[in-house]
């Protein structure tokens, strides 16, 4: 039987093993096959977990034994089955104990200490990405949740856009002790995200309003060619083979002021963990430029306005409350009464579409803002796996009224953005386009 996480066990450091060594199932970067056949044989056996019938007949000694004992705590068949969705299960071995052959059982024991030994020693055998996925599985098969409200458990996880999820779904359950340190790990995964977002995406959007504020009487090197000409046509001289442009078109730069409204109506029902995440983000960055007007809406069967805590997305983060219904009309309703000016908004939805309310009126209001100017862009997801589970339905119907329903990844939101500001297509990639 395997340890029923191949995509952990089979390659703990992307094709190599602890100290170098090729991991099991994967050839190594220096040679299509493994050296020997033992070598190939010890790989098998940290990927089928060892069990009477893996058929490997070989026994792990060392580093190799005690990868196998974290792997086996979290996916042996007593982690996945005999815990029973609890990380209290009484008896089981896990992190640094038990024996490495003989008789298996999984689990990460019934104390917090014992769970901090096992995430000190999955951080010692595998790589950061490996971890954060080893940390979500044992969250989502073993039931550690509750183990999160504590502080020193909460200092020895390896902190990801999902972990601030997953203490975000927590907050209100969350001990006064606790969250000191559970917003301490909220800021170092923010302060990270914003490190890598925020220079493009003032760029990208810093271009795209210098763009969109075109003037009649550009400097040469501001002259849109492409509209230029366009707009000159009738003044073509065709002995002379050239068009004498009467009309000059051009890129304006950006004057001092509110450009664009931003509006980003954010569903905050559990599905959507790491797109608030990322919307909280973005929506402190967009906050931060003077050229928009950015307001940042939360729903799920009510609506809650975040705008005055953008500052600050840590704030943002804990003033919402994943987890609930979702009545997508009702967001829509107050962010159409919050636009004043509508041929210079843009409106970012980010759900599944999932609609608990009257799909009828959300369809409409979504229709009457485009018709007033309104740029309506519909996101399916701002993360990083691509679309989540979504209606489709709404998702057609979103796409007939010319506001197709993608899921959009971090590092392309500020071309979106951009595209969206200046009005023009969007772009996006025909493998993640639902109509």
């Amino acid at each position: 039987m395997t340890h029923g996480a191949p995509h952990v066990a089979a390659d703990p450091h992307g094709g190599a093993a602890p100290h170098g060594d090729p991991a099991p199932g994967h050839d190594s970067p220096s040679s299509a096959h493994p050296r020997t056949d033992q070598e190939r044989l010890r790989r098998w056996r940290l990927l089928l977990g060892g069990q009477g019938a893996d058929g490997t007949g070989c026994s792990l000694s060392g580093t190799d034994a005690a990868m196998d004992r974290t792997l086996e705590a979290l996916y042996g068949s007593g982690g996945a089955d005999g815990a029973g969705g609890s990380a209290t299960a009484a008896g089981r071995s896990g992190g640094s104990q038990g024996a490495g052959s003989g008789a298996r059982s999984g689990g990460l024991g019934g104390s917090a200490p014992q769970v901090a030994r096992w995430l000190g020693d999955i951080r010692t055998y595998f790589p950061t990405s490996v971890v954060q996925v080893m940390q979500r599985d044992a969250i989502d098969r073993l039931g550690l949740s509750a183990l999160l409200l504590e502080p020193e458990m909460l200092e020895a996880v390896e902190a990801d856009v999902h972990l601030v999820g997953t203490l975000l779904s927590l907050n209100k359950a969350m001990p006064e002790t606790t969250k000191n340190t559970a917003r301490a790990v909220v800021r170092k995964v923010v302060e990270d995200l914003e490190k890598r977002l925020a220079t493009r995406t003032r760029a990208t959007l810093t271009g795209a309003l210098d763009r969109s504020a075109r003037i009649s009487r550009p400097r040469h090197r501001d002259i849109d060619w492409d509209r230029t000409i366009r707009a000159n046509l009738k003044n073509y001289l065709p002995d002379h083979r050239t068009v004498v442009p009467e009309r000059l078109i051009g890129y304006g730069r950006a004057a001092r002021g509110v450009k664009k409204d931003v509006v980003l109506c954010v569903d905050q029902s559990g599905s959507m963990a790491a797109s608030v995440v990322y919307a909280s983000v973005f929506g402190a960055v967009l906050a931060s430029m003077r050229s928009l007007a950015t307001r940042l809406v939360v729903f799920d069967t009510s609506v809650v306005d975040l705008t005055e805590e953008l500052d600050d997305p840590v704030d943002v983060l804990f003033g919402t409350q994943l987890g609930g219904g979702t009545d997508i009309n009702r967001a829509l309703a107050y962010c159409q009464s919050q636009i004043t000016r509508p041929a210079d908004t843009v409106v970012v939805l980010i759900s599944d579409l999932y609609e608990g309310g009257i799909r009828e009126e959300m369809l409409g209001r979504v229709a009457a803002m485009k018709a007033s100017g309104v740029q309506f862009v519909t996101l399916l997801a701002l993360s990083d796996e691509g679309a989540p589970s979504y209606d489709r339905e709404h998702a057609a119907a979103l796409a007939a009224l010319g506001a197709p329903a993608f899921a959009c990844t971090p590092d392309l939101f500020p071309d979106v953005m951009a595209a969206a500001i200046e009005r023009r297509q969007l772009p996006i990639p025909d493998m993640v386009m639902h109509q």
